[in-house]
């Protein structure tokens, strides 16, 4: 029995690995687009920007797990075509043959054509690459079209660095569309004290070569020769663009082999596919979760528990995927975890314990009189008190902030 993962992520890793954990004892194929072996994301935007880490620091498994536990590594290529009636594909000039597939090729970064197009210095964040390049321009004038999670986190280093920092938004807040307004607007607060030049509600209108000016040294530094204009009527002449835009699922080959597609690769509760011989995870996946409906998510914790879940359901599990999304972000002195997920219409009622002030508090979002979300800042023994409420009737003693969080659900 062969089973083929496509995409040499962290979900990949982990569905492999989890294979070998529930005894599986078949062929394992893994087959990725990157010249790496599998790694971690989270450090691009945190600790490979910041300089605490390197590219083997962010490895989702040591070098030699791989060869010592059976699992085929093919890095550094495409898959070319998808045949799920024969149940094979193409790779390499080699045509492999599976029992079942699991389809985790991620997101690429949503590229914005005004700044492709311009002919200026810009940059995109998803790879180790990446990385290590935005990390040397950290220290210099740093424009970054959208504060998302990628765009704060980056802001936060190149502030570390000594950088120049504008952010441009759409939104009315950072984050507001993740963690609603109440928080959005703790985000925005933390960004302009430490010197970010926050222009919300704003959207880029010009981004040009400015004529006369070198654009680039002979050591490769920007000296000025970029000029972009905001809606608000801000000109800016950064070093770099960074378009920090959101991603896009990598639906490419799934589409191509008939599977059905939306918004992501159609899982079913347990992340199968249309095609009962494949199945999908992580970033690529729109999941029918069983309490929040469908639902595609890209972060972390999803990439390894639905890696995961997707081994256990090829060997024979029958258990839905119900996990709650989690994740977290650590910018400047603040640190944050959250848990559950907002609807499009967000929520109707918060119960903040603590204070913007201080930066450590715990929120509680509730819509139509059920918890949905929760989230804490620098508050690290409330995680597992937030995730027990998910899902739960709000009750007067979690409203009642006198009493603390770990207290509520007792009485």
């Amino acid at each position: 029995m062969t089973i083929a993962i496509i995409g040499a992520g962290l979900t990949g890793a982990s569905a492999a690995a989890e294979l070998r954990e529930q005894g599986y004892d078949g062929d394992i194929v893994l087959v990725g687009a990157e010249s790496h072996a599998p790694y971690e994301r989270p450090p691009l935007s945190k600790d490979i920007l910041l300089g605490k880490g390197t590219a083997a620091d962010a490895a989702a498994k040591d070098e030699g797990w791989y060869a010592d536990n059976g699992v085929e590594l093919i890095t550094g290529t495409r898959v070319t075509a998808l045949d799920t009636a024969a149940r094979t594909f193409e790779v390499d000039g080699r045509t492999i043959s599976y029992d079942d597939l699991l389809i985790a090729t991620g997101a690429t970064s949503r590229h914005l054509p005004m700044a492709d197009e311009s002919g200026v210095p810009v940059a995109y964040l998803r790879t180790i690459e990446e990385s290590e390049a935005l990390k040397e321009h950290l220290g210099g004038s740093l424009l970054i079209i959208g504060a998302g999670w990628i765009g704060l986190e980056v802001a936060s280093a190149a502030r570390a660095a000594g950088g120049a920092v504008t952010v441009v938004e759409s939104a009315p807040l950072p984050l507001v569309g993740a963690i609603g307004e109440d928080m959005g607007r703790l985000f925005a607060d933390l960004h302009r004290e430490h010197g970010v030049d926050l222009h919300l509600d704003t959207s880029l209108t010009t981004l040009e070569q400015d004529e006369g000016v070198v654009l680039r040294s002979d050591e490769g530094a920007s000296k000025g020769g970029t000029r972009a204009v905001l809606s608000d009527g801000t000109e800016v002449r950064p070093d770099l663009v960074l378009v920090a835009i959101g991603a896009e699922p990598d639906t490419a080959l799934a589409e191509a082999a008939g599977l059905d597609v939306d918004h992501g690769i159609l899982v079913d509760a347990r992340l199968r596919t249309s095609d009962p011989h494949v199945y999908a995870a992580g970033d690529v996946a729109h999941h029918d979760h069983p309490d929040l409906g469908r639902l595609r998510v890209e972060h972390w914790d999803t990439a390894i528990k639905q890696g995961q879940h997707a081994a256990r359901s090829m060997l024979g599990g029958q258990e839905p995927y119900a996990r709650q999304p989690y994740f977290f972000t650590d910018q400047y002195d603040l640190g944050m975890e959250y848990v559950g997920h907002l609807g499009r219409d967000g929520y109707d009622e918060i119960v903040v314990r603590g204070d913007h002030a201080s930066r450590v508090l715990n929120a509680v979002m509730i819509t139509d009189g059920t918890v949905v979300a929760a989230m804490h800042t620098n508050d690290w023994d409330a995680t597992d008190h937030l995730r027990a409420w998910l899902g739960r009737e709000a009750t007067d003693r979690l409203r009642d902030t006198s009493v603390a969080l770990a207290d509520t659900l007792e009485g």
